[in-house]
């Protein structure tokens, strides 16, 4: 940036006018969210990532650093819909301004991810994931509930894994939207009917996968707290097994699947059935060996018995308790003796020597010591009060409020800096000239080093 002597205007060098850009765009903004799709993706060899971000009627230049690209989970492509943490600067070689990119999500699946987080912090620390208020399932419910959609596939997995695991359990279907708005107040109303009724041992949550958005309705705080509030143990089984929502974590038990969910309330009794011979078996050869055992026993005792009999064992301790208790009598009466004499003396100790008098005098220093405490600091807050009334007259007197009161004026360059004198500006020079109240822009049209200038 430069001035000549005979030019007051200020002349910028390219680099100068594209750093003093770079500065104010950078200070300007902090960090930024900046929503759209990628477009002109490319990827050199430095590791670095250059794209632009465009909506329908714009677009912006955007640099995604290698230290940063490496921390990307899933690869960029052209087209993608995404959200991206940036700052903004200018590229001074072009003097183009661009987006240095910190962090980029998938637009939507983003947003909802942060709402899951903050939703599954809120209800942890409610304590509604706690271990200990899970319920363990029943072994072999008579009535499985199953809240789903009627005509999904989640409904016949369930039905074909009831069959084949568990023909003699019921089940009773409550037919609700899986997807949706409609879907989170549906499920919330079968879960409280069901509870309603109590007429199911367990209840199944379940629908099939999908997306993050298809599954949200299980992500819903109103559906977390009426699975809390059933009164029956509630499975969740949604999606596939990477699938995970906030029922999952409200549930008593989570299951990876619809099919995994009543694999988990419906015991096998095809499998129970062929391990019944070997439980038998196993049954009848243990309680042969504890009969076994017991008679052996049983002997051993009707031996000690006839060799020994018990009243002659407690001959001895009964005479040695008749002692002790003697023993025992005699130090009873020691003890209450010498403690009423303790207590004598003390007695006669404590009536010579009463505190009342040392209270009595103790209370008077007391008032004393508060009455000249509160003289102090009434003093001290009245020469305080005067030392601040004299600091205020002085402050009022010299303020330059009151010199402007009096209809002189301050004036000020374009740096707020004050003009004292007319040869530190310039024809043409715009000055702010202050007064008691309100200010003029003026600008300088003449220059008299003797009287002043003329302005406008």
């Amino acid at each position: 940036m430069s001035r000549t002597a005979s030019d007051s205007r200020i002349v910028f060098s390219v680099s100068e006018l594209n750093a003093s850009v770079r500065q104010l765009l950078e200070h300007s903004y902090g960090l930024l969210w900046v929503e759209g799709e990628i477009s002109n993706l490319a990827r050199p060899r430095s590791g670095h990532m250059y794209f632009s971000l465009k909506d329908g009627d714009a677009q912006v230049r955007a640099a995604l650093f290698r230290g940063k690209a490496r921390l990307m989970r899933t690869p960029l492509a052209d087209g993608d819909q995404v959200r991206v943490r940036a700052r903004v600067s200018l590229y001074a070689a072009r003097g183009d301004y661009q987006l240095i990119v910190e962090h980029v999500e998938p637009a939507g699946d983003g947003a909802l991810r942060r709402a899951f987080e903050q939703l599954k912090a809120k209800l942890d620390a409610e304590g509604l994931f706690a271990a200990e208020r899970k319920r363990a399932l029943p072994a072999a419910p008579a009535r499985i509930g199953v809240i789903t959609s009627a005509t999904g596939a989640a409904i016949r997995d369930v039905l074909s894994v009831v069959s084949r695991r568990f023909p003699l359990g019921a089940v009773r279907v409550y037919p609700v939207p899986v997807q949706g708005d409609a879907a989170p107040p549906a499920i919330v109303k079968a879960l409280a009917r069901a509870s309603e009724r109590a007429d199911c041992d367990v209840l199944l949550l379940v629908r099939g996968g999908g997306s993050l958005e298809d599954l949200w309705a299980f992500n819903d705080e109103n559906v977390a707290r009426a699975i809390v509030a059933s009164r029956i143990p509630v499975v969740s089984g949604v999606g596939h097994e990477v699938d995970v929502t906030i029922a999952d974590f409200a549930a008593d038990v989570r299951a990876a699947t619809p099919s995994a969910a009543a694999e988990l309330v419906c015991p096998d009794l095809g499998a129970r059935a062929q391990a019944l011979p070997r439980l038998a078996e196993q049954l009848n050869r243990r309680m042969a060996q504890r009969l076994h055992h017991a008679r052996q026993q049983l002997a051993g005792l009707d031996a000690r018995l006839a060799r020994q009999h018990p009243r002659r064992r407690l001959e001895v301790p009964m005479q040695r308790l008749d002692v002790a208790e003697q023993r025992l009598h005699r130090a009873l009466r020691q003890h209450i003796e010498q403690a009423r004499l303790r207590l004598s003396t003390l007695t006669r100790r404590l009536h010579l020597a009463s505190p009342q008098r040392q209270l009595t005098a103790q209370q008077s220093a007391h008032d004393a010591r508060a009455r000249r405490l509160g003289q102090a600091m009434r003093r001290r807050l009245e020469q305080a009060d005067r030392r601040l009334a004299n600091a205020g007259r002085g402050l009022h007197a010299v303020s330059p409020l009151q010199t402007l009161e009096r209809g002189y004026a301050i004036a000020r360059d374009d740096h707020n800096h004050v003009v004292r004198s007319a040869d530190t500006v310039n024809a043409g020079d715009s000055i702010q000239v202050v007064l008691a109240r309100g200010r003029l822009d003026c600008e300088v049209r003449e220059i008299h080093t003797d009287s002043g200038a003329g302005i406008t």
